[in-house]
């Protein structure tokens, strides 16, 4: 194929699309909004499931690089009710098959398995358009152009390439997160490192929540999960972190104190992380020369399947263009004809879940679904 794929932001998902394509000799071009690879925070965790993860990496060729960034013992997870009374508890002996990474990390390998210069940072993509044929136009905020025979938008929930193919946009879900992290728990903080365990923690009420995770370097990240409109949390300052930080802490009155330390205690701003989701079983019509990945695509409540859905998505998309290197059109059909359903089925899953975290029977509610299901939630 002489064509260089373009493709749109530098996440997880896009990566391993270029990962792909580079394997099979295919080359591409990511544009990243970002200014470098070390701009900003990439995030906490991540769980990276057998069945979608590790199956992107694996065709990617960087199962061996994956394993080293395993943290071992964080896929130990333990349920809590409002009293710090510990409900259930499930230790890490090893043998699950969602092994944890810090997000970073896995960013970074993705990026150093590619040749230098695919990733074009600093390049902000402001606006598409069709220009026929197959053919579009990318605009930056720059000012530059980029015109492209296969466009593909890996960048996220508010993408600029998805107007290209859909009307749809995300819609708030009702529910939000605000994001605290203490750092160096275990001698700064050995209070809330305690009541969070080796792994994750969750700690449920009906409409609310507090869920922590232990990472790298005894760095306990919290999101603390509200029930409330958009209206609700503008009243709110978070650019006044003393002031914030007590508002959302107050709806946790009467809550062990061991939990509230995850909110009052942070050593950050708390951060707010609204939830939106696009329509369920989102899907469009075949565009040519352009489709989605990730969030981009099926932006949906968090289910633990975002990143590996992203991932998945984009090594799926990198074999069938490797498989139809002539042949485009063939090579997004068939990608999109299985993207859409398990898209679909995963946001339907996120539903099922939220409900099960926040239901007013919570969080007896999640602790009888996975007794049930006999897996983690």
């Amino acid at each position: 194929m002489t064509t260089e794929v373009t493709i749109i932001g530098a996440g997880l998902g896009g990566l391993t699309l270029a990962r792909v394509l580079h394997v099979h000799g295919i080359r591409a071009a990511v544009y990243e909004a970002e200014a470098s690879s070390g701009a900003r925070a990439q995030g906490g965790m991540l769980d990276i499931h057998a069945h979608n993860g590790q199956l992107a990496l694996e065709a990617a060729g960087l199962t061996d690089e994956f394993r080293s960034l395993v943290l071992e013992g964080r896929q130990a997870m333990r349920i809590l009710d409002q009293d710090g009374v510990v409900l259930f508890e499930q230790s890490d002996d090893g043998t699950g098959g969602r092994p944890e990474v810090q997000r970073g990390e896995l960013r970074q390998i993705l990026l150093d398995s590619l040749p230098a210069g695919t990733v074009r940072w600093g390049r902000k993509a402001g606006s598409t358009r069709t220009l026929g044929g197959g053919r579009h136009e990318v605009t930056f905020d720059d000012g530059s152009t980029v015109v492209t025979n296969l466009l593909v938008g890996a960048d996220g929930a508010w993408s600029r390439v998805r107007p290209l193919l859909s009307t749809a946009t995300p819609e708030y879900s009702g529910r939000s997160f605000v994001e605290t992290y203490l750092v160096d728990g275990d001698n700064r903080h050995p209070v809330a490192a305690k009541v969070v365990g080796g792994g994750s923690m969750l700690a449920l009420a009906p409409g609310k929540g507090i869920q922590a995770h232990r990472e790298k370097g005894g760095t306990l990240h919290t999101y603390v999960a509200l029930t409330a409109p958009q209206e609700w949390f503008n009243t709110i300052d978070f650019g006044h972190a003393a002031t914030a930080t007590a508002r959302i802490a107050h709806e946790f009155d009467g809550w062990a104190p061991e939990l509230l330390v995850l909110i009052t205690d942070s050593d950050t701003a708390p951060v707010l992380r609204p939830l939106n989701a696009l329509p369920t079983g989102h899907r469009w019509d075949r565009v040519p020369g352009v489709t989605l990945l990730g969030d981009a695509a099926h932006l949906s409540v968090p289910n633990g399947e975002g990143a590996n859905l992203a991932m998945y998505d984009g090594s799926e998309l990198g074999k069938a263009i490797a498989a139809h290197p002539d042949d485009v059109e063939t090579a997004l059909t068939e990608y999109e004809q299985h993207m859409f359903p398990r898209g679909a089925e995963a946001a339907a899953e996120g539903i099922r879940l939220n409900e099960l975290l926040f239901s007013d029977s919570a969080p007896r509610s999640l602790i009888t679904a996975f007794v049930d299901d006999d897996r983690t939630p």
